[in-house]
């Protein structure tokens, strides 16, 4: 079992820039796909990155490629997720989510996680 948990959330003006991060503990996470969703108020949960086991494939939302990073650090088990240039739709609360394998599908759409954190959340004011 692996419990996942986010941190590094927080209140940001438009154009600015934040670090969420995710700590696993419990099993490894190195062999696993790793990814990033989030949920703003009143709206289903969404996929915004996707990074493979060992880090060479990485995926994401058209609405934030070239503006967030995923990265990760197999040894320290961590996943994190740079946000850069910040939009007042960037507001959520963003989840860390675990795969169930080193699968790294084209369509993140319909990839299914088996562990999710509790979730951090992310302001962005106008």
């Amino acid at each position: 079992q692996v419990q996942l948990v986010e941190s590094g959330g927080g209140l940001v003006q438009a154009g600015g820039s934040l670090r969420i991060s995710c700590a696993a503990s419990g099993r490894t996470i190195s062999s696993y796909t790793m990814g990033w969703f989030r949920q703003a108020p009143g709206k289903e949960r969404e996929f915004v990155a996707a990074i493979s086991w060992g880090g060479s494939s990485t995926a994401y939302a058209d609405s934030v490629k070239g503006r967030f990073t995923i990265s990760r650090d197999n040894a320290k088990k961590m996943v994190y997720l740079q946000m850069n240039s910040l939009k007042p739709e960037d507001t959520a609360v963003y989840y860390c989510a675990k795969g169930g394998s080193f699968y790294f599908p084209h369509d993140f759409s319909q990839w299914q996680a088996d562990s999710w954190g509790q979730g951090t959340q992310v302001t962005v004011s106008s």
